[in-house]
């Protein structure tokens, strides 16, 4: 089945590895990348930067505004790889009315290792103490969701695993571009 344009969310907590996961897809496919921070308006970035949780009032907009990207990429034809944490289903049913087909790519694993990937990065505005309040938050991906071709990832695995299961299920080849 042939998609005008397809958007792979790679979604999970803070720490779960989208960006290095969202990287490594977008070079192997050859599609555009966003990080969905870059959405954030200033106000949800000094919140969190205080270790305040964002409440959906703060998510709404900035998930509006990514599924504009999302919908402007695609009336260009082009496919796209975006981070994103898309913690509840509410958040992905709004993200998946861009136009095109769009699939999540969930990373999940052990709070305790999230965690220490979180301890170890330098130059984040979201601090790990904000991590319980994301996985308390987190709806994992529903069965009609896996159903549609998103895919739930175990992040004990090498990134490098993790591009090849996602290529492989999704049946798209590394060199892939749109």
């Amino acid at each position: 089945m042939q998609y005008p344009a397809t958007h792979l969310v790679v979604m999970g907590v803070a720490g779960s590895g989208k960006s290095t996961i969202a990287a490594a897809l977008s070079r192997q496919l050859g599609w555009a990348c966003a990080e969905a921070d870059e959405f954030h308006p200033q106000s949800n970035i000094q919140k969190m930067s205080k270790g305040n949780p964002l409440q959906d009032e703060d998510r709404w907009p900035w998930l509006q505004e990514i599924q504009a990207w999302m919908t402007a990429q695609a009336h260009g034809g082009k496919s796209t790889v975006l981070t994103c944490s898309a913690l509840k289903q509410s958040y992905r049913q709004l993200l998946a009315k861009a136009e095109g087909r769009v699939l999540f790519l969930h990373l999940h694993g052990e709070a305790d290792l999230i965690g220490q990937r979180m301890e170890g990065r330098e130059g984040h505005f979201m601090p790990p103490t904000l991590l319980p309040s994301q996985l308390a938050t987190l709806e994992p991906l529903t069965d009609q969701e896996l159903a549609a071709g998103s895919l739930r990832l175990d992040i004990s695995k090498s990134p490098e695993e993790l591009v090849q299961t996602i290529l492989a299920a999704l049946q798209f080849p590394a060199d892939q571009a749109s």
